[in-house]
């Protein structure tokens, strides 16, 4: 499976990159409901830096973030992709709220998810957590880097505003001389 792919059902929430039950038992190739009861029966492996219940308010500011998602082409049509991602979501129902796990918690799903299916997926999502962190630092690296090169170029700026200020200062004392010289002629 893509990285990419994966990368997008990492969401940030709580300050947290997250992903989903329902993203995470699609991946596995299991219905949300199954997967959370293989969860529950694990519940002491999850604690709540490893696993928590979305609010209402955060359930319902991801849905309005699913709406606004990008379309793209699915089999040759033109077919908004958030579309897709709602209806998928429909079956919910209106008392359900989703599990976000860390990536914390994703590792540990390896540990109740046995299946050969859901050890090579346990792998690639760790390996997606790993590349948006390590693109993350270098973006964090890049922007230093941009900001120490800011600062250099706005030091410059006033060097170089000095040094035009003088070189007009002595052109404006040359001018003067050369009109006094022609003006003793």
């Amino acid at each position: 499976m893509q990285l990419q792919v994966i990368q997008n059902k990492i969401y940030e929430i709580r300050g947290q990159k997250v992903m989903l039950d329902f993203d995470l038992a699609e991946l596995y190739g299991v219905e949300t409901r199954v997967f959370n009861q293989a969860v529950k029966r694990n519940i002491e492996s999850f604690p709540s830096e490893f696993m928590f219940q979305l609010t209402r308010s955060e359930y319902n500011a991801l849905r309005s973030q699913f709406v606004t998602l990008y379309t793209q082409p699915v089999d040759n049509q033109d077919v908004n992709s958030s579309q897709i991602v709602m209806s998928s979501r429909k079956h919910r129902g209106k008392t359900y709220l989703p599990y976000a796990f860390t990536e914390h918690g994703v590792t540990m799903l390896a540990s109740v998810l046995k299946s050969p299916v859901a050890r090579k997926m346990n792998i690639a999502i760790v390996k997606a957590f790993i590349a948006m962190r390590k693109m993350m630092i270098q973006y964090t690296e890049v922007i230093k880097v941009m900001d120490d090169l800011k600062e250099r170029i706005d030091g410059h700026d006033a060097q170089l505003n000095q040094i035009y200020d003088a070189l007009e200062n002595i052109a404006r004392e040359e001018r003067l001389k050369q009109s006094h010289w022609m003006i003793k002629i």
